[in-house]
């Protein structure tokens, strides 16, 4: 993972990959393409939970991108490496969410 992080007027991107990406669906979203658009969206995946006497907190997965698509809700997240933790949080999103996290 080489991935340089970018800072704008906009906030913090993780990678140039998700900054490009972010641009392109702001075009988008003024072309009335898609609406809604936000980034760095929160979902929780897990509650939280005692274990071993002490109280953990509850897991959460970030997507880089949320936004309407023809009436349906689409979930992006703008990925040059997919980590274990990662793919797990994807099935989990699936799973707990039923959203198929695409792609980009």
């Amino acid at each position: 993972m080489n991935a340089c992080r970018v800072v704008t007027d906009e906030g913090k991107f993780d990678s140039k990959r998700e900054l490009n990406r972010w641009n392109e669906l702001k075009m988008l979203e003024r072309a009335g393409q898609i609406k809604d658009l936000q980034r760095q969206v929160k979902f929780q995946i897990a509650g939280p939970v005692v274990l071993d006497g002490r109280k953990r907190p509850a897991l959460h997965y970030i997507a880089d991108f949320q936004y309407t698509q023809n009436g349906q809700l689409v979930v992006e997240d703008s990925k040059g490496h997919r980590t274990d933790t990662y793919r797990l949080k994807r099935h989990l999103m699936k799973s707990v969410h039923n959203i198929e996290v695409k792609e980009t």
